[in-house]
């Protein structure tokens, strides 16, 4: 490592100059922290502080840069000194909002603030300055798969920007689902009646503008590369291939209606006058190229009674069909409904629903088909019988609660079936459906991905494509690979346009963060990236299967060879490595080892406890920093550490800290599971597996199970977590003090 010298700073604004004694903090950097250069400032975020660092940097060599202030959150833009290496020690937040402003607090509020101060002097030590990904790529067009309503729009919103677009549909027309509707509901006051789809507009946006590239029945066959240089070859019905360089890819690929062959229950496939919805779109469509009147199929005979069927295959609890709510199918079997009676008041018109939900109007569309004569029936439909050219439908009323099944016969039946997701191939599904909510595995790859972690993105266990829902709707587990509309979860036709706007924007900003060698979300704008020392790697692949992203691959010796432009930065890969030799130049093994060790640890006799809490950044920390903005206090025997993910956590940081004699330690990360919320998809669950292993090494220690503990935390626990370090401050107190103190 090159000559490096490291400054100090400590800030007295916000309260630290009156709760903490900054000379002696100071004296701390210089003596424990072995700082050559440590100062105060009044206020050290504003322009006088600022202009001080940057003249220390500039005039005194300084290429490391330690301060104590608030928290790492806050003054990002203000401590923004990219040539450096810049670590934060969080005295505002982490310690004088969190404790009490009275004599009998004071000195181990200064304890802490101390420890803060030597932990930031440590870990800038063990970090250097990012200089950023050089194996970049410069691609600025976007790919979209898919020509629905969902695909165009994101095409022509790219374009808009300034993007060039390659649209790739493998029908010969464009349109997706949206062009076989004969209307669409309405998407603004007075939502009276089905309105124009607008499908055609759209079409014509995208042939007329020379900026976005139109394959037609075509197929994506290949997709290789990262964001910013992916090389995608695309099939087409000629058999010519045709290669195009990508910067980011929107798959579009929209859904299937689920099978109603599958309810023969409800008649389907039984007869002719028994169709889904899509399947009523066509009779509409006929009818208005005819004279207006819906006929029935089996004898083309004018409709004049028909039911709909919500939920058709929908939140059924039994494992046999879909578990969840398609949301758009109530809407649109009132804009059905209303088709008949637009045309003929006195066709009876019924819809049979357990609830319905009607997103994006309120009740206004449901009102209109009330006053228009359709009829809602709460109820439950057991049988559809076919009966020659009429069907009998068998209901229980869930008004009225008759014992015996209510009975209607009409002349058509039609099934609200759900959305099931064009996501293609899920390598992490088995090849037959196991699980009550997977949906059957579809055999057609839609992107054809060189990764090997699978030819798609991954998929949630319904088969919509695997994003961060709360956080990051659009991303996949593919970087620089997003995905919008019904293939993400069940939409309609505004939220898809809305979707893929969405899913525009982000899909730009990964391939410009990528040309700049900057990570994308949600360390955005990130400079680091692994690196790995081969020479110490025992090539035992665990970091190439426990990368959450296909960002790791192998090469002919079985070495990892990291793919930086598709990495997330979240150091899952760094913590599954069992000889460390995986790091990034500003987060690694050695950077939270440092502070791990350099907090004073009491002996047993001063009956003051130490616990490390390893916080991830995402979720565990700003909690603590807005616990801090609420002053709600907990222990000052804590020491905190943000991770990037509980993923990262190597198992040699538990035991260094159980060895130089913490008391306990706690680990706060996302909640994993099928319901996650993890930043980083898989890291915490990953994490939570290697720690659940810990107990082996408490017990290679003699120490108790209670000296390690690992909880969920989410961002909004800013209550709940400082009651969470109390009780386990309070049990470790009861354990009793750690037997390595003093070693």
């Amino acid at each position: 490592m090159a000559d490096i010298k490291v400054a100090a700073y400590i800030c007295k604004g916000c309260g630290l100059g009156e709760r903490l004694d900054t000379d002696a903090l100071v004296k701390i950097a210089q003596k424990d922290g072995k700082v050559p250069l440590a100062k105060s400032h009044d206020f050290l975020c504003n322009a006088d502080g600022v202009a001080m660092i940057k003249n220390d940097i500039a005039n005194e060599g300084v290429t490391h840069v330690m301060i104590g202030a608030c928290s790492r959150r806050a003054k990002t833009e203000a401590f923004n000194f990219p040539e450096n290496a810049v670590a934060r020690a969080n005295l505002r937040e982490g310690v004088i909002w969190i404790r009490p402003d009275t004599d009998e607090a004071r000195e181990t509020t200064q304890e802490m603030a101390e420890d803060y101060i030597r932990m930031g002097c440590a870990e800038v030590k063990a970090m250097t300055a990012p200089a950023g990904n050089t194996n970049t790529g410069t691609s600025k067009t976007l790919l979209v798969v898919g020509g629905g309503v969902t695909g165009m729009t994101t095409a022509i919103e790219a374009s808009k920007t300034g993007y060039p677009v390659v649209l790739v549909e493998k029908t010969g027309a464009l349109g997706g689902w949206a062009a076989k509707l004969y209307k669409r509901v309405p998407v603004h006051e007075p939502y009276k009646s089905p309105a124009d789809t607008g499908v055609g507009d759209l079409v014509a946006q995208v042939q007329a503008d020379s900026n976005i590239k139109v394959y037609l029945n075509a197929t994506v066959a290949k997709t290789d590369g990262a964001p910013g240089r992916f090389v995608v070859d695309i099939a087409t019905e000629s058999g010519a291939t045709h290669t195009e360089d990508i910067g980011a890819i929107v798959q579009a690929s929209g859904f299937t209606l689920y099978d109603m062959n599958k309810l023969p229950e409800l008649g389907g496939g039984k007869s002719a006058n028994v169709v889904d919805q899509a399947g009523l779109e066509a009779l509409a469509i006929a009818a208005a190229a005819g004279d207006g009147v819906i006929r029935r199929p089996s004898d083309g005979q004018p409709v004049k009674s028909v039911v709909f069927v919500q939920c058709a295959g929908q939140r059924d609890t039994s494992g046999q069909h879909l578990s969840y709510c398609s949301g758009f199918c109530c809407n649109a079997s009132i804009k059905q409904a209303m088709y008949f009676k637009d045309a003929n008041p006195s066709v009876d018109t019924t819809i049979i629903y357990t609830d319905l939900r009607t997103p994006g109007n309120g009740e206004d569309f449901y009102r209109s088909a009330q006053e228009k004569g359709v009829i809602f029936t709460k109820g439950r439909v057991a049988e559809v019988v076919p009966n020659g050219n009429t069907s009998t439908v068998k209901f229980h009323d869930l008004i009225l609660d008759d014992k015996d099944a209510a009975e209607v016969d009409v002349d058509l039946v039609v099934l609200a079936t759900g959305q099931v997701a064009n996501s293609g191939i899920n390598i992490e599904l088995p090849p037959v459906a196991a699980e009550a909510d997977t949906v059957e595995i579809k055999p057609i790859s839609i992107l054809n991905l060189t990764y090997r972690q699978g030819k798609d993105v991954p998929q949630l266990k319904q088969g919509f494509t695997d994003s961060h829902f709360i956080c990051f709707p659009y991303e996949t587990r593919r970087t620089g690979i997003y995905t919008a509309g019904p293939v993400r979860r069940p939409m309609d036709i505004a939220q898809a346009r809305e979707d893929a706007t969405g899913a525009a924007l982000k899909a730009i900003q990964a391939l410009e963060n990528a040309e700049l060698g900057r990570a994308a979300h949600p360390r955005s704008g990130d400079l680091s990236f692994p690196k790995v020392r081969l020479e110490g790697c025992t090539q035992c692949k665990r970091c190439t299967v426990e990368c959450p992203f296909g960002a790791i691959d192998e090469d002919e010796k079985r070495f990892p060879v990291f793919n930086e432009s598709r990495c997330r930065r979240c150091g899952t890969c760094m913590g599954a490595c069992p000889v460390r030799v995986i790091s990034f130049e500003n987060y690694s093994v050695n950077s939270v080892g440092a502070q791990i060790k350099a907090v004073d640890i009491p002996d047993e006799f001063s009956e003051k406890p130490r616990i490390l809490i390893l916080a991830c950044e995402n979720d565990a920390y700003p909690a603590l920093d807005m616990a801090g903005m609420s002053r709600n206090e907990y222990s000052a025997f804590v020491r905190i550490i943000p991770i990037r993910c509980l993923g990262s956590v190597n198992t040699i940081w538990i035991t260094d800290a159980l060895n130089a004699g913490y008391d306990g330690v706690m680990l706060m990360g996302c909640k994993s599971g099928d319901e996650y919320q993890c930043h980083f998809v898989k890291g915490s669950e990953l994490g939570r597996v290697r720690m659940s292993k810990i107990d082996d090494t408490l017990k290679t220690l003699n120490l108790e199970s209670e000296r390690v503990r690992d909880l969920e935390v989410a961002i909004t626990d800013i209550e709940r977590v400082p009651e969470m370090i109390n009780k386990y401050a309070a049990e470790l107190v009861a354990v009793g003090p750690s037997p390595f103190k003093g070693f």
